[in-house]
């Protein structure tokens, strides 16, 4: 929709190309605030000033400079890209005319996995990451749903979170967990799996 994307992090460079190199591969370009430390962000009102790091945040800018939308967020949410794809057809109703929505998926197209540990996420998300590593220590089988990817797994998780994207979100046979306390899943999971 005539758009760029742009990520900027307070991390250096090494970090930041290690963090891509975590995902695979992004799309975008990714531009580094290292130096002096957290400029940008402290221009935009994002930084915080005690910690040294920004906060989580979305701003779209029109091309006269104007920000037209600001959306600041808990380091482990993910923000709704529908919200933000809305602003851009707000701004460029004509770019949103050559690159219309895709279609919705309808309700009988959605299977989503049941039964076991099902764990919600995404690649980028820090909570997504402790879960692996504490599954994998402590050999937990689970099944892995990234909601980028998967149809009808945001809005699943968006019900469970209380309208919000809160990666990781957990379906352990039926008990929801929202976001990843360890003493809680291993719980949950001692309680509905392995008893």
């Amino acid at each position: 929709m005539d758009a760029q994307v742009l990520g900027i992090s307070v991390d250096h460079v090494p970090c930041l190309k290690a963090w891509v190199e975590s995902l695979g591969e992004i799309t975008y370009p990714l531009m580094s605030d290292f130096w002096p430390h957290g400029r940008v962000a402290k221009l935009y009102g994002v930084f915080r000033e005690p910690d040294g790091y920004s906060e989580r945040a979305i701003f779209v800018i029109d091309k006269r400079g104007y920000i037209r939308y600001i959306d600041v967020h808990d380091i482990d949410h993910q923000p709704d890209n529908d919200v933000v794809l809305e602003v851009l057809r707000r701004i460029d109703p004509e770019a949103a005319l050559r690159s219309p929505a895709p279609p919705p998926v309808r309700p009988e197209e959605i299977r989503l996995p049941h039964g076991g540990v099902v764990m919600y996420c995404t690649r980028w998300c820090p909570g997504c990451r402790r879960a692996r590593a504490y599954f994998q220590a402590n050999n937990i089988d689970y099944t892995e749903v990234d909601i980028d990817v998967t149809p009808g797994a945001a809005d699943q998780v968006k019900k469970w979170a209380n309208g919000t994207r809160t990666t990781p979100t957990f379906d352990i046979e039926g008990t929801i967990l929202v976001g990843f306390d360890e003493k809680k899943v291993g719980s949950a999971i001692k309680e509905k799996v392995r008893s």
